[in-house]
């Protein structure tokens, strides 16, 4: 660094921020108190040493730095915002808005200050404030009426009217990184996830430091299944913002979804590290510990996580779901306080009203449980967007389609791999046990829910000129482009995988749908698919708060025509596919689990091996809401519990009627709706 001892102050000050944008703190920091010792009194290298300092999470230096600079130059407003942002780091939030009132002062028309005197007033709970403050910085960017007048009206659920909003200031101003924020975020909302991520590329190119455009173009990116590149983004965060959880609690979290479970632990104990009450962090690290199967460490989590923040039901829940937990008096009494508050975030109450379910069933108290789902399924179907008519319209093409002449027209096209076992079917009817038994052979890896092959389906048609989609384009394609999608199946599914053993599962149970487009991919690979008494399944949905997805199984009548549904395509693929696909009935595997067992290897074509037996002897992780419920064995009392709820069952009973009445009589409601 001796050739640039007699640098002029801005080139230095150029050089050091050079760096500092690119991530190297420690660099900037070398810069500028070289530049310093020439130059003592430069307040920009000052405010720029500071700025380095607090990159490197050391607040109490920056707070040295940037207190000189102060009393040196009391009216630069860079100055007293740079302070500010160190007294926040080390959690003096008072002095804080103190230094931002001064900067404010002396610089009215910074939105920058503005912004961070919102959230230091958010921290020390002045909402109203803080509100009024981020109004204020929102008012001093370019075109702010416009993006004013776009927000109010996303805030009334004009969506696309906010869209055009958003698009003519973009027109006028292409560079204007609100709106190109707020477009994203319309995008975001209607899941058209590449056109966000786009968006927030660009803006990132003209913010690089923007901290929230990296989080959501994690978010868009994770959306998209490009893992590496949401990891990036997570990480850009945490350089950007060291100091906060929010990076490591997104990228631990996205390593638990992937099932590198040490990383997941390290990033996740990172952000608690930061903030010991992060309940997102605390709430993922006891998922982990779930998952791989250490239950006591994952309630303490969990239990950690409502200690700090008992309003987040979200956790509540969790301990529900792992199963085999028991709630105390206590326990119960905090929860249905909780949710009987009036300000608690609706997403918040549905999970109460779903553990609250769960509390009282454990407690065989089957009509108040019943009260609870029942709640907790009509506050979240408010927020569910499904349409029964279009899943009617789908397998209808699905029929038409997959017809019995046109598979037998291209028999034998495809990969031939035969490494994949598919377990379908609906949610909470047997799937994760089937998994459990296969992952107990000494063949076979057990992956978990996998999203592959419906998005390889889906990708057809976005490389088509024709703009043909799944699944109208299927009669288009050629054997070549059959083996190709086989492959591509396989190549993403790779990343699930830790071992080389020859084959694999897959109990994503909404494949069922895709069974057809399966055996034209991959013609060798084996489908088993997991039944259990219609209303058993369907109860067992209808207690269940899935974390996404399942849009249909909050509603009773909903529940029950998609069930009739499901039916109506797996009869057809039986009739098409003859031998393609194994009916798993789940009492029959409580009832004789060796003939079950043997029946579903015979299928596989794996040899046999006694370790399926003890299946629950299996160590792997379990990502499911049954992962506790598979390291157990298995017990009678898992049949027919319908039976307990069943005076509460009737618009689910009606519907499945025509079903119904054609299992055995003992298998049947006592009596039918009308």
């Amino acid at each position: 660094m001796h050739e640039n001892e007699h640098d002029t102050p801005k080139a230095s000050f150029d050089r050091a921020t050079t760096f500092l944008r690119g991530g190297d703190a420690v660099m900037a920091e070398r810069i500028c108190r070289q530049a310093l010792n020439a130059h003592p009194r430069d307040a920009n290298l000052l405010c720029l040493l500071g700025a380095s300092l607090i990159r490197q999470q050391k607040p109490q230096e920056a707070e040295h730095t940037l207190s000189r600079a102060v009393r040196i130059f009391s009216d630069f407003s860079r100055a007293h915002e740079g302070l500010a942002e160190a007294l926040i780091m080390q959690g003096r939030l008072s002095e804080a808005l103190e230094a931002l009132e001064r900067a404010a002062e002396l610089e009215p028309g910074n939105a920058s200050v503005r912004m961070k005197k919102a959230k230091v007033l958010t921290g020390m709970g002045r909402d109203d404030d803080a509100s009024r403050e981020f109004e204020e910085s929102f008012k001093l960017t370019p075109h702010r009426e416009d993006l004013v007048r776009g927000l109010n009206l996303q805030r009334m659920g004009n969506i696309r009217e906010a869209e055009n909003v958003y698009r003519d200031v973009l027109q006028k101003d292409p560079s204007n990184v609100d709106a190109l924020r707020l477009l994203a975020g319309v995008a975001m909302r209607a899941k058209q996830w590449g056109d966000a991520e786009m968006l927030l590329e660009r803006a990132l190119e003209l913010a690089p430091d923007y901290f929230q455009g990296w989080m959501d173009i994690g978010m868009a990116r994770q959306e998209q299944d490009k893992t590496e590149g949401a990891i990036e983004a997570y990480r850009q965060v945490m350089r950007l913002e060291p100091h906060k959880p929010h990076g490591y609690t997104s990228a631990g979290t996205l390593y638990a979804m992937i099932g590198e479970h040490d990383k997941a632990m390290e990033l996740l104990q990172q952000a608690v590290e930061i903030d010991s009450g992060n309940f997102g962090a605390l709430s993922g690290i006891g998922h982990v510990q779930k998952t791989i199967g250490n239950q006591a460490a994952a309630i303490d989590s969990y239990r950690r996580c409502v200690e700090r923040n008992p309003d987040h039901g979200e956790t509540w829940w969790s301990l529900a779901n792992l199963k085999t937990f028991r709630f105390t008096d206590d326990d119960i009494a905090i929860m249905e306080k909780r949710a009987a508050r009036k300000s608690l975030v609706e997403e918040q109450r549905a999970s109460f009203f779903f553990a609250l379910g769960k509390a009282y069933e454990d407690r065989q108290d089957y009509d108040k449980a019943f009260e609870y789902y029942a709640k907790g399924n009509e506050n979240r179907r408010q927020r569910e967007t499904y349409d029964p008519v279009q899943t009617v319209d789908l397998h209808d093409k699905f029929i038409e389609v997959f017809s019995k002449d046109f598979i037998a027209e291209r028999a034998g096209v495809g990969c031939q791999s035969n490494a994949p076992i598919l377990i379908v079917g609906l949610p909470r009817s047997g799937s994760t046990l089937i998994e459990q038994i296969l992952a107990s052979h000494p063949d076979v890896e057990g992956t978990h829910e996998l999203p592959d092959l419906g998005r390889v389906a889906r990708s057809i048609g976005l490389k088509r000129e024709d703009r043909k989609s799944y699944p109208q384009v299927i009669p288009f394609l050629d054997d070549d482009e059959f083996a190709e999608l086989g492959e591509e199946y396989l190549r993403r599914t790779r990343r699930h995988r830790e071992t080389e053993l020859p084959r694999f599962t897959d109990k994503l149970p909404n494949n069922f749908s895709h069974v057809g487009f399966l055996s034209l991919v991959l013609p060798n690979a084996k489908v088993i698919n997991a039944k259990r008494h219609p209303l058993d399944s369907c109860l067992g949905s209808f207690k269940q708060l899935f974390a996404r997805g399942q849009p249909f199984t909050y509603e009773q009548f909903e529940l029950a025509e998609f069930y009739l549904e499901y039916q109506r395509l797996m009869d057809h693929w039986h009739e098409v596919l003859p031998g393609k696909v194994l009916d798993v009935q789940y009492e029959d595997v409580v009832d004789d689990l060796e003939t079950q067992v043997r029946r579903i290897l015979e299928h596989c074509e794996l040899p046999w091996n006694d370790a399926c037996l003890r299946f629950y002897e299996n160590e792997r992780a379990v990502k499911t809401a049954s992962s506790e419920q598979v390291r157990k064995p298995i017990y009678a009392t898992s049949k027919h519990l319908w039976r307990r709820y069943e005076q509460h069952l009737g618009p689910m009973i009606e519907v499945l009627e025509p079903l119904l009445r054609t299992l055995p009589a003992d298998w049947q409601p006592e009596n039918y709706p009308g």
